[in-house]
């Protein structure tokens, strides 16, 4: 078992206040975060949506990585990209859907049982079985040479 913490220091409203998110491992130390950077055009901060896409993105990876392996097949690069939408919902916000695309270079995978090692690795990540209830969570596989 493992546990990862992270944190965050908010002060004031929501509109107007601002937040500072922090991990274990100091990879976000203090990193600023508020209505702006979420849902306007402030590029200086984080948010919530983002930092959900790169776990995602991460766990995704990584299961395919470990998959390979299992398989006996070796990776020589693995790229993941995670766009996290967010829409409006009544009075809130949801998350409903999350487009994964991943490109590989796996020598001598072929297409079809790299596209089953990809749905695999989507379905059984750990970060994928968390936010099962995201409506939607899609992946666009393309094997390179």
């Amino acid at each position: 078992m493992t546990e990862k913490t992270a944190s965050v220091h908010w002060e004031g409203a929501g509109k107007t206040g601002i937040g500072n998110i922090s991990t274990e491992t100091g990879s976000l130390k203090d990193h600023p975060y508020g209505f702006a950077s979420r849902f306007g055009d402030d590029r200086k901060g984080t948010n919530p949506e983002e930092i959900l896409g790169a776990a995602h993105a991460a766990c995704f990876t990584m299961a395919f990585a470990f998959a390979c392996e299992k398989a006996g097949l070796a990776t020589t690069s693995i790229d993941t990209t995670a766009v996290v939408r967010l829409v409006k919902e009544g009075e809130g916000f949801k998350i409903d859907r999350i487009a994964l695309t991943l490109q590989a270079v796996v020598p001598g995978l072929d297409e079809q049982k790299f596209q089953e090692i990809a749905q695999s690795a989507k379905k059984n990540c750990p970060l994928s079985i968390a936010l099962a209830a995201v409506p939607e969570i899609t992946l666009q596989a393309t094997l390179g040479k």
